[in-house]
C-alpha cells in the first residue's frame, strides 16, 4: 500500500510555517469529521457495555474516594477539604495525562486512515483531543455531586472555568501534535512518556496539597515550593481553583498562557519540519 502524501505539494513547499498552519486550520474546519471519529471511539471502546463510558466516571470517583479517604487520614485534614481537590485534580490529569500519552501514538493508531484519507493531519489530533474532552465532560459529574455533598462557597470566579478549560485544550492540542510527530519517528518516545507521566502524577499536587507540607515544617516547606518549577501544577490550578473555590493568584494565568504560546510554537515547528514525511513513518 502506498503513501498518500498530506497535500500535494513537493516537500521544499510543504516545509513551510504557511503550509503547517493551513494544515492545523483545514483540520479544524474538518470537525464534522473528527467529531464523528472521535464519538465512534467511544462507542467503539464500550460498545456491548450497559454503562458505557460511565465507567470512566467510576472509576474516577472510586479512587478519588479511596485516595482522598487515605490521604485525609495522613496529613490529617479534613475530608471536606481534602476530597474536592484530589477529586478535581484527577479528573484534570485524566485529561492531561490521556492528551500527552494517547498523543503519543495517535498517528501510528492511525496509520491506515493516514495512508487512504485525504485529510489534514491535524484532523487526527483534534478526534484526540475531543475523544478526551468528551471523558472530561462525564467525569464532571462527579465534581457535581460532590459539591453537593460538600458545599462551597463558589462566586462569580468560578466562570473562570470557562477560559482554564480552554486553555487545557489548546495545550491538549498541541501536546499531542507535538509528541505524536516526535513518537511516529522515534518510537522509544513513547513509552518514556508513559514513564514520565507516571512520575509526573506523584509529583504534581494531586494527592497532597502545598498548604499542607509548608505548614509541617521550614524545610519540608520548602521543597515542596519546588512545586511551582512542575508546569502541570499551574495547569491544574487555573480549572481546579474555581471549581472548589480555593484562591488563584495570577500568576498562574501568565505561567499557563507561556507556556501556551511556546508549545504551540513548538508543535507549528515541528509541522512545519516533519509534517509531509508522517505518512512514510507510520
Amino acid at each position: 500500500m502506498t503513501a498518500v502524501q498530506q497535500d500535494s505539494a513537493p516537500p521544499s513547499q510543504s516545509m513551510t510555517f504557511r503550509a503547517a498552519w493551513d494544515d492545523i486550520v483545514r483540520g479544524f474546519k474538518q470537525h464534522e469529521l473528527w467529531l464523528q471519529l472521535g464519538w465512534q471511539d467511544i462507542k467503539q471502546r464500550y460498545r456491548r457495555s450497559v454503562l458505557g463510558p460511565l465507567w470512566i466516571t467510576i472509576a474516577t470517583g472510586v479512587m478519588a474516594v479511596a485516595l482522598g479517604l487515605l490521604y485525609s487520614v495522613l496529613f490529617k485534614i479534613p475530608l471536606a477539604e481534602f476530597l474536592p481537590h484530589v477529586t478535581v485534580g484527577l479528573i484534570i490529569w485524566n485529561f492531561i495525562s490521556g492528551c500527552i500519552k494517547e498523543g503519543a501514538d495517535i498517528f501510528i493508531d492511525n496509520e491506515g486512515l493516514i495512508k487512504q484519507l485525504p485529510s489534514a493531519l491535524s484532523v487526527h489530533v483534534y478526534r484526540l483531543v475531543w475523544k478526551q474532552a468528551l471523558f472530561l465532560g462525564h467525569n464532571l459529574v462527579i465534581w457535581v455531586i460532590l459539591m453537593l455533598v460538600f458545599p462551597r462557597p463558589l462566586g462569580w470566579d468560578v466562570l473562570l472555568i470557562i477560559p482554564g478549560m480552554f486553555l487545557l485544550i489548546i495545550n491538549g492540542v498541541w501536546v499531542a501534535m507535538f509528541f505524536g510527530i516526535i513518537a511516529t519517528r522515534y518510537r522509544d518516545v513513547s513509552p518514556l512518556l508513559e514513564a514520565g507521566t507516571q512520575l509526573l502524577f506523584y509529583v504534581t499536587p494531586i494527592v497532597w496539597m502545598t498548604s499542607t507540607l509548608q505548614n509541617h515544617s521550614e524545610e519540608i516547606g520548602g521543597r515542596a515550593r519546588l512545586a511551582e518549577l512542575n508546569p502541570l501544577y499551574h495547569y491544574l490550578e487555573v480549572v481546579r481553583a474555581p471549581m472548589i473555590g480555593s484562591d488563584l493568584p495570577a500568576y498562574h494565568w501568565w505561567i499557563v498562557i507561556g507556556f501556551t504560546v511556546a508549545g504551540l510554537a513548538l508543535a507549528l515547528l515541528a509541522m512545519k519540519q516533519w509534517r509531509f514525511r508522517v505518512s512514510y513513518w507510520v
